[in-house]
């Protein structure tokens, strides 16, 4: 500093008396001190100018993200050395600064990923501004930059997100490779840096909506197998009393006594049966290798329901596999879901039952179960799992929706892979979280 100031006065002292000699018509001494001031004038401008360019250096490091910039501090003498002390140490300010802000980013970004809610933040022109794993996740996309890629998925979610506007609460379903996905968005707003971005949060809500389904119908059974079972069960007593009379030797008045009693009875073993869907005993979970499972459940199957034209095989499935679940009721739900394969192919040639499972990216364990027999039609694909509905002449409708309350139970989703193509194999998923 000393040689600035040095300097600075110097140039005003020689225009002081530069003017002074002028006001007094001093020519000799002038001609000494005009080329004096121009000297000085000069060597301040090169001081200036040598100073200015160590800033924006200094500056174009910066902006290049170059933290390796550094001015020698014991090169010269002086005011130079002192300029790049202050230079450095305004460097590793904005440096600390930059770093701490990155670090921070870094973060809120950890933060996000662990989030159980799915994060996408647009901003006005549809481009996202930021994401995290689980949108990525429920969206079922490796690469999300705008919201039009979302078309790939569905139109009615690249509208719905495109139209958002702060204060939104949506619901949206579309189907995906891995069934159908229920969505609830919540849109809020923010301004950052004169641009206005919409944070949308999306939560998968398959599993709250299943589960109100199923305890819906819970409810319902328990109050009709109660009202049933206090109905029936004195019809069949008193028909039973009847029948002991000795009145009773009427043959007409005997047999539709005897039918009164049989129907009773068979009502009685029909409600009985829907008490499965309310009375479903706690899973005991247990470690078991999926693939010797999966070996175990297809010669059941062969055993129980020999079919010649049905080939059952295992496609996909490691030997180290395992699963954390009670593995006698996973068998039921197996079982259950290999005689429903086996029932829908028939009689067909070339029938074919495939078991795959595997560790997805979600790191959830998925089996799944294929068969090549007809698709079911779209109106029944929305009812299977409801309970009571069925497509078969004898069946009972507690198949599935017991399979799928057992999963429930477990942790897990039991669910139908929507048909994409004309002939795809019909594929029930069963997931392990």
């Amino acid at each position: 500093m000393k040689q600035f100031f040095f300097r600075f006065f110097t140039v005003l002292f020689l225009g002081i008396a530069c003017t002074l000699l002028i006001q007094q018509r001093n020519w000799l001494w002038l001609c000494v001190a005009v080329p004096s001031f121009l000297v000085s004038i000069g060597w301040f401008y090169r001081l200036y100018t040598f100073n200015t360019r160590k800033i924006a250096f200094l500056l174009d490091a910066i902006e290049n993200d170059d933290p390796a910039v550094r001015f020698y501090e014991h090169a010269s003498p002086g005011d130079s050395s002192m300029v790049n002390v202050m230079l450095n140490r305004i460097a590793r300010i904005l440096y600390n600064v930059k770093q701490e802000t990155a670090q921070r980013e870094k973060y809120y970004e950890l933060i996000m990923d662990f989030v159980e809610t799915g994060i996408v933040v647009l901003n006005s022109k549809g481009s996202v501004y930021q994401k995290n794993k689980e949108a990525m996740n429920l969206l079922g996309l490796d690469v999300l930059t705008h919201v039009k890629q979302l078309s790939r998925i569905s139109d009615e979610l690249m509208i719905a997100l495109e139209k958002a506007v702060p204060g939104d609460k949506l619901q949206i379903q579309f189907n995906t490779e891995r069934g159908t996905v229920h969505l609830a968005l919540r849109v809020s707003g923010i301004r950052i840096k004169d641009e206005e971005l919409r944070i949308i949060a999306l939560s998968d809500i398959n599993r709250e909506l299943d589960e109100r389904e199923i305890d819906s119908w819970i409810r319902l059974t328990r109050v009709l197998t109660h009202e049933i079972m206090n109905s029936l069960t004195p019809v069949t007593s008193l028909s039973e009393t009847l029948l002991a009379l000795p009145g009773a030797e009427n043959e007409e008045m005997k047999q539709g006594l005897e039918t009164i009693h049989s129907t009773g009875k068979g009502l009685i073993n029909f409600v009985m049966s829907y008490r499965k869907l309310t009375r479903l005993p706690s899973p005991e979970p247990s470690l078991f290798y999926v693939r010797p499972f999966l070996e175990r459940m297809i010669r059941l199957a062969q055993h129980q329901h020999p079919c010649p034209n049905i080939t059952l095989s295992i496609l996909e499935a490691r030997e180290d596999l395992i699963v954390f679940a009670d593995e006698n009721l996973i068998a039921q739900v197996v079982t259950n879901l290999l005689k429903n394969a086996i029932q829908a192919i028939g009689n067909a040639p070339d029938g074919k039952i495939t078991l795959k499972a595997y560790c997805d990216p979600q790191e959830s364990i998925r089996i799944e179960i294929a068969n090549n027999g007809p698709a079911i039609p779209p109106d029944a694909a929305g009812q299977i799992f409801v309970p009571f509905f069925t497509t078969k002449e004898e069946g009972s409708g507690i198949g599935l929706s017991l399979s799928k309350q057992i999963m429930r139970l477990s942790g897990g989703t039991l669910t139908l892979l929507p048909y994409k193509e004309k002939g795809q194999a019909t594929v029930f998923v069963l997931v392990f979280n």
